[in-house]
Parts: structure tokens; sequence; C-alpha cells
């Protein structure tokens, strides 16, 4: 079955030949291809995780500048209605002040015609009774 001729050692050094040959063109070229790509995938992965921790920070950053923007604008918001509603506070005093005036003007002067009818009356009652008195003395 086996011939153990010259064949089976050249066959052996056809191998050997063969397997250093492959090693040297194929073999350490893919592997050392393979080893390239696996450094350049875990260097980009690297890169991409500090990225997404540098965007994860810059994420958290924006979100607690604008929760302080918010914040600072609703206290200005609550300032100014403060303001407004002390504005419209003095405004409204300010119009009752000036309604409550008005009304004693008005009254003062209400008073006053008053005063000058009661005068007029009266001196239109003296001036009927005097008619009246020297209509009866005439009478008389």
């Amino acid at each position: 079955m086996f011939d153990f001729d010259a064949t089976l050692p050249l066959m052996a050094v056809q191998f050997l030949l063969l397997t250093a040959l492959l090693n040297v063109v194929f073999y350490k070229p893919l592997t050392k291809a393979i080893e390239d790509r696996s450094e350049y995938i875990r260097s980009t992965q690297t890169e991409a995780k500090e990225r997404l921790a540098k965007a994860e920070n810059l994420a958290q950053q924006y979100e607690q500048e604008l929760a302080e923007t918010r914040r600072q604008y609703q206290a200005t918001i609550a300032s100014a209605q403060a303001d407004a509603q002390k504005i419209a506070a003095q405004k409204i005093a300010e119009a009752q002040q000036e309604a409550q005036a008005q009304r004693e003007q008005t009254q003062r002067e209400l008073d006053q015609q008053k005063q000058e009818a009661m005068q007029s009356l009266e001196q239109q009652v003296q001036a009927l009774s005097q008619q009246i008195l020297d209509k009866l003395l005439v009478g008389i």
C-alpha cells in the first residue's frame, strides 16, 4: 500500500516548503492584515467611546445651562409680573384718590349750590313775607 521510497521524503520536503511558502506569502500578510484591522477597530472604538463621552458631557452641560437659563428667565418673568402688579396697584390707588378728590369737589360744589339756593329761597321768602305783610297792613 504505502511505498516508502524517495517520494515520501520528497513529499515531506514539498509539504514543508509549501507550508513555509504559504506562511510567508499568505498567512503572515493575512495575520498582519487581521491584526491591523483589529487594531484599527480597537482604536476607532476607543475614539468613538471618547467622542461619545465628550458628547454626553456636552449634552449634560448644555442641559444644565438650559436649566439655568430657564430659571433665570422665569425669575425675570416673575420679577416683571411683580413690577406690573405694583404699577397696577399704584395706578389703581392713584385712580381711587383722584375719584375721591372728584367726589369731594363735587360734594363741595353741591353744598355751595345748596347754600346759594337756600339763601335765594330765604330772600324770596322774606320778600314774599314782606309783600303779604304789606297787603295785610294795607287791607286793614
